[in-house]
């Protein structure tokens, strides 16, 4: 299996529901490392999992929808507990997306699997990962 990484990083306020976040359920800060992770097993014509440079276009695009922003306050969240897990499917979801729209070029389409890592410091992360077939 062929990957191909994409970096971006994002700074967000949130509040987290229910007893076991401690003070996290107050409003606070979160500044993330995201990697998105392309995976296929066969090079596509160019010899590449996918374009880099667009990858890190609509990576970038996905994550400036919440970065300097409150989820709480963001209709597009509202009722969601965005707990890093919640979020890094959320940014798996918006890439998925793109790739069947055509963002990534048509080379993308190819792209088997996706991997989404929410870096919270150096020593924790959560993710999200799955094929791309069963979401187009």
């Amino acid at each position: 299996m062929y990957t191909v990484c994409v970096r971006e990083h994002a700074m967000l306020a949130h509040s987290l529901k229910g007893e076991v976040f401690g003070p996290a359920q107050q409003l606070h800060g979160a500044t993330y490392v995201i990697d998105v992770e392309f995976r296929r097993q066969e090079l596509d014509a160019d010899g590449i999992v996918v374009d880099i440079g667009a990858a890190t276009a609509v990576l970038h695009d996905v994550v400036g929808r919440v970065t300097y922003r409150n989820l709480d306050d963001d209709p597009a969240f509202a009722g969601a507990n965005t707990t890093t897990e919640y979020l890094a499917r959320w940014v798996f979801d918006q890439i998925a997306e793109a790739i069947a729209a055509g963002r990534l070029g048509p080379g993308a389409a190819g792209v088997e699997q996706l991997r989404v890592v929410l870096h919270e410091s150096h020593v924790a992360w959560a993710a999200f990962e799955g094929p791309l077939t069963a979401s187009r």
